[in-house]
């Protein structure tokens, strides 16, 4: 299995969310919530429009751990969500449909999706499904948001293993040094 990376720059992000709500209104939310909410692809495919129509919150059971989630959601990700349901009419079923009638979209389907969407903008690195959830673990690393914290919104066992996860890279670390220079 190819190993893929967070997208760790702003303007490849604001790329794809153009690029895919141009596109298909079911693929940018999908890109949305997956990358601000750290939802592995099982449990954002799993998701259900009643799950999140008028909801402030997303309540699930981790199909990976078996563990409960319960995290709020953003104001673009309401927004996303309520533009989503208007423009598509959904009021029940799957969040993200396939074309088969009552199923949701694949774990296929949807790296296809990404990947593409991510070689139309010019992302050369390798991305997939996965790279939702790392990119949002990243970016809350970048935004000084403690590790220990993002170990626990990603069920990690050690944040040596989240620090990997999210592809913070030697010289990134390396840069501390450089930079805090008292």
């Amino acid at each position: 299995m190819e190993t893929v990376e967070p997208i760790r720059k702003r303007k490849q992000i604001d790329a794809l969310k153009i690029y895919l709500k141009g596109k298909n209104m079911r693929d940018y939310l999908l890109f949305i919530l997956g990358i601000n909410s750290g939802l592995r692809i099982s449990d954002l495919l799993r998701l259900q429009v009643t799950d999140v129509k008028n909801r402030n919150r997303i309540y699930l059971r981790e199909k990976k751990t078996g563990k409960a989630k319960d995290f709020p959601l953003s104001e673009s990700c309401k927004r996303v969500i309520k533009d989503y349901l208007l423009q598509t009419g959904l009021i029940d079923g799957p969040l993200f449909p396939s074309r088969k009638k009552g199923k949701p979209l694949g774990r296929i389907q949807a790296y296809r999706i990404l990947s593409d969407a991510a070689l139309s903008i010019g992302i050369t690195d390798s991305v997939g499904t996965h790279t939702l959830r790392k990119t949002f673990g990243y970016h809350c690393f970048q935004q000084g948001i403690d590790i220990t914290r993002i170990q626990q919104l990603l069920n990690h066992s050690s944040p040596a293993q989240t620090l990997r996860y999210i592809g913070i890279t030697r010289e990134e670390l390396d840069a501390v040094y450089i930079n805090i220079d008292l």
